[in-house]
């Protein structure tokens, strides 16, 4: 052990550092605070921004942490007073502003640092006997469900991916070119009824009905990675998992610089399991985005297979695009409008209710889709059935 660690607090405070990190969700496993301690040995303290840049370098490896990271490092190393003020800003509501800080404090980290009182002051009132009243529990859990993912705890979104992993899904039916007999039906079955009258010495006494058939429709799920959709994207993975449980016929794609089918990796029945494949799968995961290629890509070689027989489209993105000409995006939008039976955008920006299309991108995409929605919170996307029946009722009749 290096004389800066032997000789003071140090080796504590950046374990516990790393503990408020992974209670706040980021995944800190021993090896990174290991690694997190040695470097804080190497480079001390004498240089803040250095000291910040090691313990960054060891504990995160992903770009949509570092805000995390960063408040928690403003807060536990700069703040002489961290739980005390961290504190009396949470609660009893949602967080505020500390004095000098031009962020608000992530909800995630808040319970994060909210952890340990909790803990000692259910401990206190242990032996106390306590009434519980159930009659606003209910609301809880509603309130839950409207909550935008992105301002969720960690204890609240693995409550949010128990509630998806119960979501039911009825795909709309599409009819085939194959006929079933039916008492109802609205076509005659001329053969049918030629064969049942031979009964009768040829008269008609009993006219056959036949109808076509019907199919659940497939679900093609195209769900964007980028940054700006990291936190979303995992919650409607789950959601996707949940569905492929249900449904043979759901196919998942995932987008960012390139385009990845991770369909056989959701078919695991863990969800833990799915998603790991996923990651394993995905090498693109929290990166730039470049919609009008992926598209293109899905279009020439997917397309074609899976969208053929009437399939329904979830494209699941912000429409942020960074590198991409409007024409060749509105090229590839017409392509695959054209080729599916429904064309359902969902995008997290609809939580805003100011939201404009003033994004380029947002603009060349809207004129082909069917139908614009949300998908910010567990109710949008188990509202998503709704939506769907309403699509096909249109288009049938």
């Amino acid at each position: 052990m290096t004389p800066a660690l032997a000789s003071g607090r140090l080796a504590h405070n950046v374990l516990h550092f790393a503990r408020i990190l992974r209670r706040a969700g980021l995944p800190v496993g021993p090896g990174k605070v290991l690694s997190a301690v040695e470097a804080a040995a190497w480079v001390g303290v004498e240089r803040p921004e250095d000291f910040r840049a090691a313990l960054q370098a060891c504990l995160i490896d992903r770009a949509d942490q570092r805000e995390l990271f960063d408040q928690a490092f403003r807060l536990f190393w700069r703040d002489p007073k961290l739980m005390e003020r961290a504190l009396h800003a949470l609660l009893p509501k949602a967080p505020g502003r500390l004095r000098g800080e031009d962020t608000e404090l992530s909800n995630r980290l808040a319970a994060a640092l909210a952890a340990p009182s909790q803990r000692s002051a259910a401990a206190e009132e242990h032996d106390t006997p306590v009434e519980l009243d159930a009659a606003l529990s209910r609301s809880a859990r509603e309130i839950l469900r409207t909550k935008d993912f992105e301002s969720m705890t960690a204890d609240e979104l693995a409550e949010s991916k128990r509630i998806l992993r119960t979501a039911r899904l009825e795909l709309p039916y599409v009819p085939t070119r194959r006929y079933a007999a039916r008492t109802t039906g609205r076509r005659l079955d001329l053969r049918a009824t030629l064969r049942h009258s031979l009964r009768y010495g040829g008269e008609w006494i009993v006219q056959r009905k036949r109808e076509r058939r019907a199919r659940p429709s497939a679900l093609v799920a195209l769900c964007d990675i980028s940054g700006s959709m990291a936190r979303y994207s995992r919650m409607v993975l789950h959601y996707l998992h949940a569905l492929s449980a249900q449904h043979a016929n759901v196919h998942a794609f995932t987008f960012g610089t390139r385009l990845t089918n991770i369909t056989r990796a959701l078919r695991h029945r863990d969800v833990d399991v799915a998603l790991d494949e996923v990651a394993r799968a995905v090498p693109d995961w929290s990166g730039g985005t470049r919609i009008g290629a992926c598209l293109h890509e899905f279009n020439r070689a997917w397309a074609r297979r899976l969208l053929a027989q009437g399939a329904v489209v979830l494209l699941i993105t912000d429409g942020l695009d960074c590198a991409e000409a409007a024409s060749d995006l509105g090229a590839e939008m017409h392509h695959l409008q054209l080729s599916c039976r429904q064309l359902v955008w969902l995008n997290p920006l609809l939580r805003f209710a100011g939201f404009e299309p003033k994004a380029a991108g947002i603009r060349v995409m809207l004129p082909h889709v069917d139908r614009f929605l949300p998908a910010h919170n567990v109710t949008s996307l188990t509202d998503l059935a709704r939506a769907l029946a309403v699509l096909t009722d249109r288009t049938m009749h």
